[in-house]
């Protein structure tokens, strides 16, 4: 948003400095206003296949853009220990919006998120790639708040042995079989988790986010009419993979104040800008009022043409020919 503002100051200013601009300049600005505030309004999700933040070192990993508008142009960038910003084609094989890695290494670990080509950016991904022998399987992305959360130590060559979990450098609880289920998970529950098995090693350190759990609308409270046949349950319920919920009010309210604000702006410096041309074609006007009438001379039966300025304001004096 900050973007679309300091592009549109641009322009406004050069219009304001030009006092010959034609008045299509200032539809121009507008239409840059409301299409950077649309573009940086679509919005894109990373998400990584498959789905967890921890990897060996020889797999194959995607990461897909999902988006609202393919025509945004969203590519995936990264930022790791050696280079920042670099966008697929320097460390992948980029498929329209996605971007996939045949082989990753520890030089792979980073940052990852999409960008659009107006700047727009979408949420980050921690990817942790080791070339030690144990991995955390944790979810990548955050964790809503009342669910229950399964973590699992995994190692190379599988093994069922039992693993010990941290959380902050403090251990939680050692588990036999390798897995261990936080239920109801709650904001407290976020932290760095690590996990390790004995004989084989410790994984790598995984952040995990909790999110607020986001407030639904209450179903009707009305009780149906009984009838003989009971309701059918065949149909599951919501599931995550349904498509996530528009833009909340929080986020579109500022955009549209910050619009009216800006419109009211542009509105307030044009018609300032029409009343001062107006105002001086007014002067030019006045200006032009001033006539000239012939003042005829005689000398010795020759006539002189000669001029006097004659001011609007004495319309009365006539000069007539003198001998």
């Amino acid at each position: 948003m900050e973007f679309c503002v300091c592009q549109v100051y641009d322009k406004l200013l050069f219009y304001l400095s030009n006092s010959n601009q034609p008045e299509s300049h200032f539809s121009s600005v507008l239409t840059s206003l409301l299409s950077c505030i649309i573009n940086h309004a679509l919005t894109a999700r990373l998400t990584i296949s498959p789905s967890r933040s921890q990897f060996f070192e020889g797999v194959s990993v995607s990461l897909i853009c999902e988006e609202d508008d393919s025509s945004a142009g969203w590519t995936v960038r990264r930022n790791t220990t050696k280079k920042t910003r670099t966008q697929c084609a320097d460390w992948g094989e980029a498929a329209g919006s996605s971007c996939n890695i045949s082989v990753v290494f520890t030089r792979d670990s980073g940052v990852y998120w999409c960008e659009s080509r107006e700047g727009a950016t979408s949420n980050s991904i921690t990817l942790t790639v080791t070339g030690g022998s144990v991995i955390l399987q944790s979810p990548v992305l955050p964790v809503m708040e009342g669910d229950d959360l399964t973590l699992s130590c995994q190692s190379k060559p599988p093994s069922n042995l039992p693993a010990a979990f941290y959380k902050d450098g403090s251990l939680i609880r050692t588990e036999s079989t390798g897995h261990m289920t936080l239920h109801h998970v709650t904001r407290s529950d976020e932290g760095l988790y690590r996990c390790s098995i004995s004989s084989h090693g410790e994984s790598p350190p995984s952040w995990l986010s909790v999110t607020e759990k986001p407030t639904t609308t209450p179903p009707p409270t009305s009780t149906p009419p009984p009838t003989s046949i009971p309701p059918p349950t065949s149909t599951p319920p919501p599931t995550s993979t349904s498509p996530p919920p528009g833009p909340p009010l929080s986020v579109l309210l500022p955009v549209l104040c910050l619009l009216a604000v800006v419109l009211l702006v542009l509105l307030v410096l044009l018609g300032r800008r029409h009343i001062l041309r107006k105002s001086k074609a007014d002067d030019e006007d006045e200006e032009e009022g001033i006539t000239y009438s012939d003042i005829h001379i005689s000398h010795g039966g020759q006539q002189d043409i000669s001029r006097h300025r004659e001011l609007p304001a004495e319309p009365d004096v006539i000069y007539s020919s003198l001998r």
